[in-house]
């Protein structure tokens, strides 16, 4: 049996690139049935999913759009705040500045009233220290001079009003006497 089927096969030449008759109607019907079957179930799917993916691409180009534009607004936004930040602090800074200031001079004039009034309470001390000393001295200058007047008088001056009249009239001397060397 092969050897009629060889010898078949030699006797007919056949063209490799063109199949018998029967072979092509068969290959034909069969190209048919899967390109119905193709066209008919694949297709619509495999067009639902492109057009699936295509709404999906482009509703995310405008998701992303839509993001881009509000994310561009909310910068925007970021930067006036930052701008008004900086201007808040400078002004701030400026205000702490000019409150220095003022409270620099106001130390400055406390100082001031305070040295002022150290220095008259030291001058009011000094003239009632000299008025102490003074009425001090004039009270021992007094004794003094009243013992040695006695001593030189031979007689007591224990007289207050005598007493006070000689004292004052001895320390005017001395008074006149210090002005006129000035």
């Amino acid at each position: 049996m092969i050897a009629n089927l060889v010898a078949l096969a030699a006797e007919e030449e056949q063209n490799p690139l063109i199949p018998a008759g029967p072979e092509l109607l068969v290959g034909t019907i069969a190209f048919a049935i899967v390109f119905f079957f193709f066209w008919k179930k694949l297709l619509p799917n495999i067009n639902k999913v492109l057009e699936e993916r295509r709404a999906a691409i482009e509703g995310g180009i405008e998701e992303a759009d839509a993001m881009k534009v509000e994310a561009q607004s909310v910068l925007e936004q970021y930067k006036a705040q930052l701008a008004e930040a900086r201007h808040e602090a400078a002004r701030l800074r400026q205000e702490a500045q000019e409150q220095g200031a003022t409270l620099i001079a106001d130390m400055r004039a406390e100082g001031q009233r305070q040295r002022e009034e150290i220095i008259a309470a030291g001058h009011s001390q000094l003239e009632a220290d000299r008025k102490a000393a003074s009425q001090a001295l004039r009270q021992d200058v007094g004794k003094l001079a009243t013992d040695l007047a006695g001593k030189l008088v031979g007689e007591s001056l224990e007289d207050h009003a005598r007493q006070s009249r000689v004292i004052d009239r001895f320390l005017e001397d001395l008074e006149e006497k210090a002005e006129a060397t000035r």
